[in-house]
């Protein structure tokens, strides 16, 4: 454009006018973002960090940590670093039918519905390790994440009635058949506490669907990375993780918001009968929880 208004000595508008230009195209100039450098750093180390977040859960990360960015930059910084995940093949699973299904009683309000499962792993020596996970549906927070070489259902209700302390009773608890769940004598003491249980169908893991994507969530992040050498090591990971879950962990379907953030926010939607402490709802006195080994 400076050549044509040279050549011709005409002016700027004059020369757009004659080729069809807008000026503001003409006047245009890129302008780079000077945080860019801090991202593209930033993203390596969260990249290290966290092996198995891709980048729409590092947008939220960095948006929790202050970066103005949207999941297309990110996605471009992302692509141009090389970064990638491997993807896991998704699975297509019938919902079921089942009246406890998480597909059909839906958590509406803090401590409506928990539910908890069991999952398996092994340290270095090939111990057997029982890990007990208990997750509020509402918030996806989840309440504990206990170790040991095994659990009976004593072991379970010492556990849940340091829980119910701390966090109030649950009006429903959603679980599968395992031998601990339908143990009558948690089956009883929650009966005492006016505590609902939801038994999904035999064979249908995914109608307790919170349970098994934070199982998900804990096997891709936590136990297939780490190796573990004795129960107290394994104990020492999974309260950091849990912390680290709670407190900083994007979730998706929270609003990109870590569920102690949405829990907080919140707090007064659960109705008063769910978050009274325990000794309001029985007379039963609490039972201190057994070192697990």
């Amino acid at each position: 454009m400076k050549r044509l208004r040279r050549k011709f000595s005409v002016s700027e508008r004059r020369a757009c006018k004659g080729v069809g230009f807008s000026r503001t195209s003409i006047r245009y100039r890129r302008r780079t973002k000077n945080d860019e450098p801090a991202i593209r750093k930033r993203l390596h180390e969260l990249a290290r960090q966290r092996p198995r977040f891709g980048y729409r859960q590092m947008t939220r990360l960095l948006r929790l940590e202050g970066f103005r960015v949207s999941f297309k930059r990110v996605h471009r910084i992302w692509k141009a670093e090389g970064l990638k995940v491997r993807q896991k093949p998704k699975k297509k699973r019938a919902k079921g039918k089942s009246k406890n299904s998480c597909h059909r009683l839906r958590a509406e309000r803090i401590n409506h519905v928990w539910s908890w499962d069991f999952i398996f792993d092994r340290t270095t020596r090939g111990h057997s390790l029982k890990w007990l996970s208990i997750v509020d549906e509402y918030t996806r927070r989840c309440i504990t994440l206990d170790v040991g070489r095994s659990m009976t259902s004593e072991d379970v209700i010492n556990r849940l009635a340091e829980l119910f302390v701390m966090y109030g009773v649950p009006e429903c608890i959603r679980s599968d058949n395992g031998p601990e769940f339908i143990a009558k004598a948690i089956q009883q003491w929650l009966t005492s506490l006016n505590v609902r249980t939801l038994y999904v169908a035999p064979g249908s893991p995914w109608q307790n669907g919170y349970a098994e994507s934070f199982h998900s969530r804990l096997r891709d992040e936590l136990l297939n990375m780490e190796e573990f050498d004795s129960v107290r090591h394994a104990r020492a990971h999974a309260a950091a993780w849990r912390e680290d879950y709670n407190g900083y962990r994007p979730h998706s379907s929270l609003g990109g918001l870590p569920p102690d953030e949405f829990a907080h926010r919140c707090a007064h939607s659960a109705p008063f009968a769910a978050q009274t402490p325990l000794h309001e709802h029985s007379e039963t006195k609490p039972v201190t929880q057994p070192v697990l080994s």
